[in-house]
């Protein structure tokens, strides 16, 4: 399935990269097997403007410094290096629930 061209910027606007709902991957450090590891994560963007994007992630993520991010949510610099589009389709969460 093909997404919407996005409509050519006006007058006032400013195109940015990503927007909301986009599945993206970012680099930073998370858990990955009961482990930290620095890579790329996917998650959605809840948040786009011209100058950053905000990307919530399903897992744990934390700051270069250590700390755990409460609410999931990384800032990344629009059109950084530690942002790109997803590879490929999140996998289906199973639901033990019928």
């Amino acid at each position: 399935m093909k997404k919407p061209a996005r409509p050519a910027t006006t007058a006032g606007s400013v195109m940015t990269r990503f927007t909301v709902g986009d599945l993206v991957e970012v680099f930073c450090d998370h858990n990955e097997d009961g482990e930290r590891t620095r890579g790329w994560l996917q998650g959605v963007v809840v948040q786009a403007d011209e100058k950053m994007t905000a990307v919530q992630f399903l897992e744990d993520v934390y700051l270069t410094d250590g700390w755990m991010v409460p609410d999931r949510v990384l800032w990344c610099r629009e059109g950084g290096e530690m942002i790109r589009a997803a590879t490929r389709r999140r996998a289906s969460r199973s639901s033990g629930r019928r």
